[in-house]
């Protein structure tokens, strides 16, 4: 999860309202639409695990459920693209019964860089300086969107994303330590890592592991 910047709402949602219509009379072309900002907004990324989707492996994901409040089924603001998977993200939260939606992280508007650190291992955990209500929300976030199951298939997917990344840096940071003089190149070639990396699957898990 990495903080994303929503863009203009899609002109087709201004189509459909609350108490009229539900969201399977969304047509195709607009539900097209709606994948065309989500894409400018969050890459071919899950907007939770950061993993890649594509057509067939993902759906239109309503962070607060409509099914629990049907104002906010054609709402903007509360569309993101998720994967497909069950036991995580968009449809792991919907399984997992009663919870206050207040209590999660949204992507567009909290940044999970503040409440979370990415370790190399794939694994994810609650930044060690925060207080009770930030440490309440990361924990919840975590489990409701299922991100940091020890010994499930989204550690191990961040752990090899990040793996390739680590060996380098792991590298060229013992060549900087024995040649001081390479210290100026090793802060170019971080930043153009960073730069390269940004959109990749597990961008965050990889810019944690590059930083340190």
């Amino acid at each position: 999860m990495h903080k994303l910047q929503r863009g203009a709402a899609p002109a087709c949602l201004v189509r459909y309202q609350h108490g009229r219509d539900n969201w399977s009379a969304v047509s195709r072309d607009d539900k097209v639409e709606i994948w065309r900002e989500l894409e400018l907004m969050q890459g071919a990324r899950c907007a939770y695990c950061e993993g890649e989707i594509a057509d067939g492996s993902r759906h239109i994901e309503h962070f607060r459920q409509k099914g629990r409040d049907a104002t906010v089924t054609f709402l903007w603001s509360n569309l993101f693209g998720s994967c497909n998977r069950e036991d995580s993200c968009g449809k792991h939260k919907d399984s997992c019964g009663a919870y206050n939606p207040g209590d999660l992280l949204k992507p567009d508007v909290d940044d999970a860089d503040d409440y979370f650190i990415f370790v190399s291992d794939g694994s994810i955990a609650p930044r060690a300086d925060l207080d009770a209500a930030r440490i309440q929300r990361a924990e919840e976030t975590l489990r409701i969107f299922n991100l940091a199951a020890q010994h499930g298939a989204l550690r191990q997917r961040r752990r090899v994303a990040v793996l390739g990344h680590l060996h380098t840096v792991e590298a060229l940071s013992e060549l900087a330590e024995l040649d001081p003089n390479n210290e100026i190149q090793w802060q170019q070639w971080l930043e153009s890592e960073l730069q390269a990396t940004a959109h990749l699957p597990f961008a965050t898990a990889i810019r944690h592991a590059l930083v340190g």
